[in-house]
């Protein structure tokens, strides 16, 4: 396995210590990404250990050693953001001058929108909706809310 293969639940478990503020066992890691076990758990991290991405420190806890690249992902600090989110930005913008411009025409009587543009504005409304939709579901995938103990 190389780094540009890590999916599933080897990459939770990766962006899971990449979050960590400290080292962490394999039990945290189990608790944390919600797995069946410890053993699965375990797997997980001597997989990635082997991939030279973290480290077992002298108590058995592994740590981070370096952040991989991951295919359709960017890291902005200690999340891993799908690339789908930053390309809903470029759907938001058009999105929004779409709207000012027929906000625009009802202001300004000689400006005439013709019907073709109400349906590419309704046409980037839906790819804004599903870029964000997406990259949302992916995001919550790697990064989820953290279990608090009761």
């Amino acid at each position: 396995m190389t780094v540009d293969e890590l999916e599933g639940n080897t990459l939770n478990v990766y962006a899971y210590i990449v979050r960590a503020d400290e080292p962490v066992g394999a039990r945290e890691v189990t608790r944390g990404v919600e797995l069946s076990s410890a053993s699965v758990a375990h797997y997980h991290l001597q997989k990635l250990e082997s991939l030279g991405l973290i480290e077992k420190n002298s108590y058995g806890k592994y740590t981070l050693k370096r952040k991989a690249s991951v295919d359709g992902h960017v890291w902005v600090g200690k999340s891993l953001v799908p690339r789908l989110l930053f390309y809903s930005f470029f759907f938001i913008g058009a999105f929004t001058t779409e709207i000012s411009i027929i906000l625009l025409s009802l202001a300004v009587k000689s400006l005439v929108i013709e019907v073709s543009f109400l349906f590419l504005t309704g046409m980037t409304f839906v790819a804004m909706l599903l870029f964000i939709l997406e990259g949302l579901t992916l995001y919550r995938k790697l990064n989820p809310k953290p279990v608090v103990d009761e």
